[in-house]
């Protein structure tokens, strides 16, 4: 520990902890003569430096911005930004139907140069029937005409990059939507397509075995057209994919490499626990073993042995892996890879998808625990979400920090709009990537919905994520500036003094 003095303060600095996951890219080299000494253990304050006012070893996490700044030129893009989650539905509406598009991301792209932001992510916009808002994919090479045309994703991408902003694609690897015409071919048994999902012998009353859906009730759905039943992990209208089908793996990695032709930046990909299940199909263990089965219904009353974080999950991400850096080799084009897999108490099993020290997968994995934060408020419960994630963190790696997202409620609302400010500081102190979602800089709240549309809050009313998805509050004229019509989901009524404007 030492002390420096400031204009007559003085500032006592803790020893930094070296933080080994700060990237250096390809093309850029470190200047050896410049480090001098041995890793520092504190901030040299240096007021008389000509270039800046701060001086250090190397860099380390927790480091002041100010020294951050002197080394951003060594991080990738998605260690130096903050990345901002954009729901498409809700973010602007450019043709007035009441529902966000890509032209009206675009037209919004100014706001990201007001908040420093140069990594956006944008939730799924491909083709899709909507039962799951876009998570049931029907063509992942197509844009839905309710957001616009490819042409108009085109427009946006160039723009972010000569805004020198980056775009990570939502990528949905386990299921299609059924009407995805690899589902029909499936259906009918044709050649090749036969096994792109998972298939069991049933009766329209007696499934498989007891697995159950994230949405509720049992996870299989009897075909008529093929006599058997189809395994869906979320809802019937998303079959899941058969990764074990060498083909569909091929299908995956050829959707990817199209997306990456044009020029996305990277991935958030989607649910990957559930990609692969058990061959052998067997119930899994009851939580409660003294509840009737009959009564099991809930993802929650199951332990997931079979259906989860399966043997052979983290050779596929890896591949995928191994095709991001082939696209990467550009200089200044990394692909950025983030995985998605809520593991709760199984804090390992998220840890293993920064991969191993000898092979690579994502750049981290989404830190979902500070979303517990609402049930800790205090120093004390950050303290341990926070140390929670950094002590389990493999050597070297890159921590990144989430608070609120399109599943889950806003922050404002589960902690209180007077603890707003606060937590988005902390998710802006913290060493890493932090997440933001749309509205948490303006402290939007959750909106009270009385016509449930979230397929979720259908099964269980308690959880819908409607609230949480209501449309961007950007001034205070009807409609919050979002649309000049109808939203498809109600603007919170303190649009007025809540809003970008203001």
């Amino acid at each position: 520990m030492s002390k420096e003095i400031l204009n007559g303060t003085s500032v006592e600095m803790k020893e930094g902890v070296s933080n080994e996951g700060f990237q250096v890219d390809d093309e850029e080299t470190v200047d050896e003569d410049k480090l001098q000494g041995e890793r520092s253990s504190s901030v040299v304050l240096s007021p008389n430096e000509e270039d800046s006012a701060y001086r250090q070893i190397k860099p380390y996490a927790g480091m002041p911005k100010e020294v951050l700044l002197l080394y951003s030129n060594q991080a990738r893009w998605w260690q130096s930004s903050a990345v901002y989650q954009i729901y498409p539905r809700s973010f602007k509406d450019s043709d007035n139907d009441g529902v966000g598009d890509l032209k009206g991301i675009k037209e919004k792209l100014d706001h990201f140069d007001y908040l420093n932001i140069k990594a956006i992510w944008i939730s799924p916009f491909y083709k899709s029937p909507m039962k799951d808002f876009g998570y049931d994919i029907e063509d992942f090479r197509e844009i839905d005409p309710l957001f616009g045309t490819m042409k108009d994703f085109e427009d946006l991408l160039n723009a972010m990059h000569d805004k020198g902003l980056k775009l990570i694609m939502d990528f949905i690897p386990n299921h299609t939507s059924d009407k995805h015409k690899w589902f029909l071919l499936s259906q009918n048994r044709t050649s090749r397509y036969e096994d792109y999902y998972i298939w069991a012998n049933c009766t329209p009353f007696a499934p498989p075995n007891n697995w159950v859906s994230v949405f509720g009730n049992s996870s299989w759905t009897y075909d008529e057209a093929r006599g058997q039943c189809y395994l869906h992990q979320f809802l019937k209208e998303q079959p899941d994919l058969n990764f074990r089908n060498p083909l569909v793996r091929q299908e995956m990695k050829a959707i990817m490499q199209f997306w990456l032709d044009k020029g996305v930046d990277g991935f958030r990909m989607d649910a990957v626990k559930h990609m692969l299940e058990a061959a052998h199909l067997r119930n899994e263990p009851q939580v409660d073993p003294d509840m009737p089965p009959e009564d099991v219904n809930s993802e929650f009353d199951l332990y997931h042995d079979y259906t989860t974080s399966q043997l052979g999950l983290h050779d596929i991400l890896r591949n995928w892996r191994v095709e991001m850096d082939r696209y990467s080799r550009e200089p200044g084009r990394y692909r950025f890879m983030v995985t998605e897999s809520y593991d709760y108490e199984e804090i390992e099993k998220t840890m293993m998808y920064y991969g191993t020290e000898t092979v690579k997968e994502s750049d981290f994995p989404f830190n979902f625990y500070l979303i517990d934060l609402p049930q800790q408020l205090s120093g004390e419960g950050a303290f341990s979400l926070v140390n929670r994630w950094m002590t389990n963190m493999p050597k070297g790696k890159w921590a990144n920090w989430v608070v609120g997202n399109h599943d889950k409620p806003r922050i404002a609302s589960s902690a209180g709009r007077a603890y707003t400010r606060v937590i988005n500081m902390l998710l802006l102190t913290l060493p890493g990537t932090p997440t933001t979602y749309y509205g948490e800089e303006i402290g939007m709240e959750n909106v009270n919905v009385t016509e449930i549309q979230d397929p979720f809050g259908k099964f269980n009313p308690n959880a819908s994520r409607d609230p949480q998805r209501s449309p961007m509050q950007w001034n205070a004229e009807p409609y919050a500036g979002f649309s000049r019509n109808e939203t498809w989901l109600p603007i919170h009524p303190d649009y007025a003094t809540v809003n970008v404007e203001v």
